[in-house]
């Protein structure tokens, strides 16, 4: 259930990035496209602290590669769980 959750969440996050980074590109008109904006800032920020998290937290537990930063954050949270969930495994 719990790795159900984790995909879902990823996709979404995922269709979010498209969707704020589209906005880039093609910008939407009015409050939308600003609102837009904004949270892709956010993001951006929450998701590079997350970074710093999954390093101070994950460094002495896992083997950290550059693609296991790229995906905490691009995924943020829900990779953190996943990689949690690895740490929980391996200590059975």
């Amino acid at each position: 259930m719990m790795k159900f959750i984790i995909l879902a969440g990823k996709a979404v996050t995922l269709f979010a990035w498209g969707v704020m980074l589209y906005n880039l590109v093609a910008p939407v008109e009015g409050n939308i496209g600003l609102l837009l904006t904004i949270l892709l800032a956010i993001t951006v920020v929450m998701h590079s602290l997350q970074v710093l998290i999954f390093h101070t937290l994950f460094k002495s537990l896992l083997p950290l590669s550059k693609a296991a930063y790229l995906q905490v954050l691009l995924f943020g949270v829900f990779s953190l769980l996943d990689y949690r969930q690895q740490v929980l495994a391996s200590e059975k």
